[in-house]
C-alpha cells in the first residue's frame, strides 16, 4: 500500500488542530483533499469518514473515564443519528457515482462547511453568554427525547451526506436544546454519539461510496499522532488564537468550494477571523469557572 507523505503530514497538522481546539475532523479534511490535493468530493468524504472512525475512540475514551459522558443523551442521539447517517451515505453515494457531478458535490460541501462556521461563532456566543453568567448547573438537565432524536436526524444526515456536522451542527443543536448541560458533558456526550454515527456513515460509504484505502491509511499515519499531541498541548495552547484562524481557513475553503470571487473571499476570511477572535476573548467581570470535578471527600486536608 502506497503511503503518500504530503497526505501524511496534512493528517498530522489536521489531528493537531482537532485535538488542540475540539473542532470535528470531517470539517477540516474534506476540503483539504478536494482543494489541496484534488480528490474526487466523494471519494474525499468517503475516506475522511474512514479517518474519522478510527481517530473518534480516542477522544470518546478520555471522556467515558473522567465521567463526561450523558448515555441517556447518546442513546436517544443515535437512534436518530445512526439511521439518517447511513442514508446520507447511501444519498451521496448514489449522487456522486454520476457523471459531471464534481461541482454539485463542491456546492453540498461548500454549503456544510458555512453551516458549520456559523453553528462554530453560536457555540462562540453561547459560550461567551454562559461565561458571563457562571451559573453552576446541579446534575443532569431533563432528557427531550423527541428533540433529541431529531437532533440526531439531522446533524446525522449532514455527516453522511458531506462528513461535517458531528463536532459542528450537532453540538450547537444540544446547546440550544440543553442550556444547562456543562461544557465538559456537552463536548464528552458529542464525542460518544459521534461513534455510532460515523460508523453508521462509513458502513454507507463503504457499500455506496468511494472509499481509498491508501488515501486513508495515509491520513491516520499523521492524524492519530496529531490528535494526541494535540490533546497533550490543549492546556498550554493559545486555542483563542487557534480557533479564529481556523473557523477563518474553513470559511475561506467554503467560499472557494463555491466559487466565490477571491476578493470576497479575502473580505470573509477576514471578517470570520475578526469576529472570531473577538468572542474567543475573555470577557470582563467573568465570575470562577464551575469545576466539573466531584467534591473531596469531607474531613481530607
Amino acid at each position: 500500500m502506497h503511503i503518500d507523505l504530503p497526505v501524511t503530514v496534512a493528517g498530522l497538522v489536521v489531528g493537531i488542530l482537532v485535538g488542540l481546539t475540539g473542532m470535528g475532523g470531517g470539517a477540516l479534511l474534506t476540503p483539504l483533499l478536494v482543494l489541496v490535493f484534488r480528490v474526487s468530493p466523494l471519494a474525499a468524504i468517503s475516506s475522511d469518514l474512514l479517518t474519522s472512525l478510527v481517530m473518534k475512540p480516542v477522544g470518546a475514551a478520555v471522556h467515558a473515564r473522567r465521567g463526561t459522558v450523558n448515555w441517556t443523551l447518546v442513546g436517544w442521539l443515535s437512534a436518530g443519528a445512526v439511521p439518517a447517517g447511513f442514508a446520507g451515505a447511501v444519498v451521496i453515494g448514489m449522487i456522486g457515482h454520476g457523471a459531471g457531478v464534481t461541482d454539485p458535490l463542491k456546492l453540498i460541501i461548500g454549503i456544510a462547511l458555512c453551516a458549520a462556521v456559523a453553528t462554530t461563532v453560536f457555540r462562540q456566543v453561547m459560550d461567551r453568554r454562559a461565561a458571563r453568567r457562571a451559573e453552576p448547573v446541579d446534575g443532569a438537565p431533563p432528557v427531550r427525547p423527541v428533540v433529541t432524536v431529531l437532533i440526531g436526524v439531522v446533524g446525522g444526515f449532514a455527516v453522511g451526506l458531506t462528513s461535517v456536522g458531528a463536532g459542528s451542527l450537532i453540538i450547537a443543536m444540544l446547546l440550544v436544546a440543553y442550556p444547562g448541560l456543562r461544557p465538559s458533558h456537552l463536548v464528552g456526550t458529542d464525542i460518544m454519539q459521534a461513534i455510532p454515527l460515523v460508523a453508521a456513515a462509513t458502513v454507507g460509504h463503504l457499500i455506496f461510496g468511494d472509499v481509498q484505502f491508501a488515501l486513508t491509511a495515509s491520513l491516520l499515519l499523521g492524524a492519530l499522532p496529531g490528535v494526541y499531541l494535540g490533546a497533550r498541548l490543549s492546556a498550554q495552547g493559545p486555542v483563542a488564537v487557534i480557533r479564529p484562524v481556523v473557523t477563518a481557513v474553513l470559511l475561506a475553503s467554503a467560499l472557494a468550494l463555491l466559487d466565490v470571487a477571491p476578493g470576497w473571499i479575502v473580505v470573509g476570511t477576514v471578517g470570520a477571523l475578526v469576529l472570531t477572535a473577538g468572542l474567543s476573548r475573555t470577557p470582563r467581570h467573568v465570575l470562577p469557572p464551575v469545576d466539573d470535578r466531584a467534591p473531596e471527600p469531607a474531613g481530607r486536608t
